[in-house]
């Protein structure tokens, strides 16, 4: 929720790291379904647009299918996120247009784009360069102060954008 001007996860923030008066709001960005709650339907349909699962149709190896630390690496910032919409709903962007794909989409497609193991990154690359794709993000970081994950939002998102102009993963 909105709490004091910043999006916060209520559950982890201690009130004495707070000033004496409080405000609470709901997240903005969502259509406000009751007090607090928010409608977050379109924020998972947008998540769900960029195929948030591992692709992969080569048959199966006969052992686990490994990675090196660097490849795992790679894409380990982007598996922090928990989903709670704290980036989408500070972006500008989303305010101004609902139909963008919002960081956290972007956050999650990277996670799979420079994962070695996937082969949808070509997929996930194209429904990241329509008009509300990757380059709506107008870079103004509120997504990465309010993640509350620590999750560089803003670099990754950058790195989305580096392989969409340079032709995939393997050139960031």
């Amino acid at each position: 929720m909105n709490i004091s001007g910043l999006n916060r996860l209520a559950c982890t923030l201690l009130m004495r790291h707070l000033s004496e008066t409080v405000t609470i709001k709901p997240l903005p960005a969502f259509r406000v379904i009751k007090d607090l709650v928010v409608d977050q339907e379109p924020f998972f349909a947008q998540y769900n647009k960029i195929n948030p699962y591992l692709i992969n149709d080569e048959p199966p190896p006969l052992t686990e299918r490994l990675q090196t630390p660097e490849q795992r690496a790679r894409y380990d910032e982007g598996t922090k996120c928990i989903l709670c919409a704290a980036c989408t709903s500070s972006c500008p962007v989303t305010w101004g247009d609902p139909q963008w794909v919002g960081p956290a989409a972007i956050v999650n497609a990277h996670r799979f784009i420079f994962d070695s193991r996937d082969r949808g990154a070509t997929e996930r690359l194209a429904i990241l360069s329509d008009r509300l794709g990757a380059f709506r993000c107008r870079t103004v970081f509120n997504c990465t102060e309010c993640c509350p994950r620590g999750i560089p939002v803003t670099g990754l998102i950058a790195e989305v954008k580096r392989a969409l102009l340079y032709g995939g993963p393997d050139v960031t």
